[in-house]
């Protein structure tokens, strides 16, 4: 284990807090330690809730060390009861309970004793799993506990809904765009003729799982969240689902063309190729301006594409197949997943990298010089430093990349909102032409392609401290001027002195 200043997946217990928070009167118990609560404020800000977050903190504290956590933990569970009267409670393990060894399980027994509603334990393991794989495995849990519990009860519904229905999984709080993609998809199952049935977990009630099984099919859009409870669906049930992410005009069409066979498969008899052909043509701007000329000048461009699964494969696609545009390298850092990540994108672009290193991505988006960047909010704030743009595609993401008006990224309506963040993205046409006039390019030459404090020049142990000692947002500015100022010099050893002087030479 390290530490990291930047992390793009969280630990395992922020993944169980979107699921339980998702849910409409559901609460979570969160066993932690003061400060582990972050959650509540990142998720009232990030997603501007007027709510107050249903999650509660039962403090890891000095008593707790002492004596135990049982009496703490039940009498919390029991108070959270009485006061918000929740249809379910999820106890929410951490690191720290991992580490203190305790029977959580046994704490969720004794308090389903005293509690009116549905207590259960989010059974993952904090070690080896991160938030994504953690919001997966909840949702999952989620579901076969109350499916299990109307078994036994008697109370789960028989056969399916009159006309074709689905249900759509995995659309959680602080996904990106998540809500405008529900939007959307909810839309493009009206035009196809299809009845959505549940979407769960974001606005769902506990109470609804049971009639998942109702729906005709399962759509799980994205890869991260949601996966593992169509595969339990589809085991369990034999429900067929789709995981085709329907991002781009191919992707999309090859989507509703597998939602297509599924329905005829179970004996619906429709046809949606005339409106795919419209959609294409006339609805969706993205193909027609694929073919236009302010298109062709991004033509053999070079851009990075960097994010979670579902988004970054997704954006290769667009990029490489349908804009002409060279992907040189596509990354991403769902490490546990990259098999399929590889054999989605290799094809589309020259180079694979798979990594969890904000700095090792840093690099590389220096080392290649790119275009434009397609990526999270960090390799936004890389490309500040590098002064190259990025348009963001995927979570990890800022407060501004929760928009307040409509911009999905799914469907037909999101190939347009994808198509004007690709064109913006890039510095094209009369904006070019003006920076030349207005003499608005840096013009400062690049002498080392990195954003790291490596470097092929020898610095000296003092000033490799001095140099650290820079703030990090200009450090890499300092480094590069620094060897810009030896090389023309002919120095190939760079002291405090030589770094004094070229900061007096370019006025610093």
């Amino acid at each position: 284990m390290k530490l990291a200043y930047w992390m793009y997946a969280g630990p395992a217990h922020i993944g169980t807090l979107r699921i339980a928070s998702s849910f409409k009167n559901v609460h979570a118990i969160m066993h932690a330690p003061l400060g582990d609560d972050y959650f509540n404020v990142m998720r009232s800000m990030l997603e501007r809730e007027r709510d107050y977050t249903p999650v509660t903190a039962s403090v890891v504290d000095r008593h707790v060390l002492a004596r135990g956590s049982q009496e703490k933990v039940v009498n919390n569970i029991v108070r959270k009861d009485k006061e918000e009267r929740p249809d379910l409670i999820v106890l929410t393990p951490t690191c720290t309970s991992s580490i203190l060894q305790e029977d959580l399980e046994n704490f969720v027994e004794r308090a389903t004793l005293d509690a009116q509603a549905d207590v259960m334990l989010a059974d993952v393991n904090h070690y080896r799993v991160n938030e994504l794989q953690a919001s997966d495995r909840t949702l999952q849990q989620v579901v076969q506990f109350y499916l299990n519990k109307a078994k036994k009860q008697g109370t789960l519904p028989e056969g399916k809904t009159e006309k074709p229905s689905v249900n759509i999984l995995g659309l959680t709080t602080l996904g990106f765009h998540n809500q405008h993609d529900c939007t959307e998809l909810k839309r493009l199952m009206a035009d196809l003729g299809i009845e959505v049935n549940e979407v769960i977990p974001e606005g769902a009630s506990v109470h609804n799982l049971k009639n998942l099984t109702r729906a005709w099919f399962n759509l799980a859009p994205y890869r991260e969240v949601g996966l593992m409870t169509a595969e339990y669906l589809q085991s369990e049930f034999g429900m067929p689902y789709v995981d085709i992410t329907p991002m781009g005009v191919v992707e999309t069409a090859r989507c509703i063309r597998k939602i297509q066979q599924i329905l005829n498969e179970q004996g619906a008899d429709v046809d949606y190729e005339e409106f795919i052909e419209h959609q294409t043509l006339y609805v969706s701007q993205a193909a027609w301006f694929s073919r236009s000329i302010d298109c062709q000048n991004l033509t053999g461009k070079k851009v990075v594409v960097f994010g979670d699964n579902t988004h970054a494969a997704a954006m290769t696609k667009i990029l490489a197949r349908e804009m002409g545009v060279h992907v040189v390298w596509a990354g991403t850092y769902c490490k546990y997943d990259q098999d399929w990540f590889r054999e989605q994108v290799s094809e589309y672009c020259d180079e694979v990298i798979i990594s969890e290193d904000n700095g090792e991505i840093g690099d590389a988006i220096a080392r290649v010089e790119p275009a434009a960047i397609f990526g999270t909010q960090m390799e936004r704030h890389v490309g500040k430093r590098l002064n190259i743009p990025c348009g963001v595609i995927a979570a990890p993401i800022h407060i501004q990349n929760f928009p307040i008006g409509y911009k999905p990224f799914m469907g037909y309506e999101g190939t347009n909102q994808i198509a004007d963040l690709v064109y913006n993205s890039f510095t094209l046409g009369m904006e070019d032409h003006l920076l030349e006039i207005f003499g608005g390019h840096d013009t400062k030459e690049v002498i080392h392609k990195g954003i790291s404090a490596d470097s092929d020049l020898n610095w000296t142990k003092e000033a490799k401290a001095e140099l650290n000692k820079v703030p990090g947002f200009v450090r890499g500015k300092v480094k590069r001027n620094t060897e810009k100022f030896a090389r023309d010099r002919g120095l190939d050893q760079i002291t405090i002195e030589v770094m004094y002087a070229a900061k007096e030479a370019v006025g610093a």
